[in-house]
């Protein structure tokens, strides 16, 4: 379990340093104005944040537990319609098997990592557009 969680800070310190060099290397065309380098950073680590912490928080606040699938949840719902839809039970594979799987054993190293990437370039992107977009105009 360790080495795993070691793993995946590497990966998402790799990915967030990428993401941010990127940024600051498009921001030094002008020197004096860095302000989507550090919107950028500030997206990049939400996103990392969000992929790391987000994502078991928001299963678990689902209902989709380490101990199954809590009573009287949204996750008990869709167990329920899934079970209804196909004929007593839930299919493997299916939505609501995939997420109970993540509630109860957390996401895959690779997965994890992936979804850093993806959140991570997603909120550095932004960060950097939201902070281009208030700046005012240059002469």
């Amino acid at each position: 379990m360790g080495t795993r969680v070691v793993a995946v800070a590497m990966i998402t310190l790799l990915i967030t340093g990428s993401t941010i060099g990127g940024a600051a290397a498009k921001d030094r065309r002008s020197e004096k104005d860095n302000g989507s380098a550090i919107g950028a950073v500030i997206g990049a680590t939400v996103g990392a944040g969000l992929a790391v912490v987000g994502v078991p928080v928001f299963l678990g606040a689902l209902g989709f537990t380490g101990a199954g699938i809590a009573a009287g949840s949204i996750a008990a719902k869709m167990m329920s319609a899934a079970a209804i839809a196909n004929g007593g039970g839930v299919a493997a594979g299916s939505t609501v098997a995939v997420l109970q799987s993540i509630g109860a054993a957390g996401l895959s190293a690779g997965a994890q990592a992936g979804l850093t990437a993806a959140l991570g370039s997603a909120g550095a992107a932004t960060g950097a557009q939201l902070t281009e977009s208030k700046k005012p105009p240059s002469d």
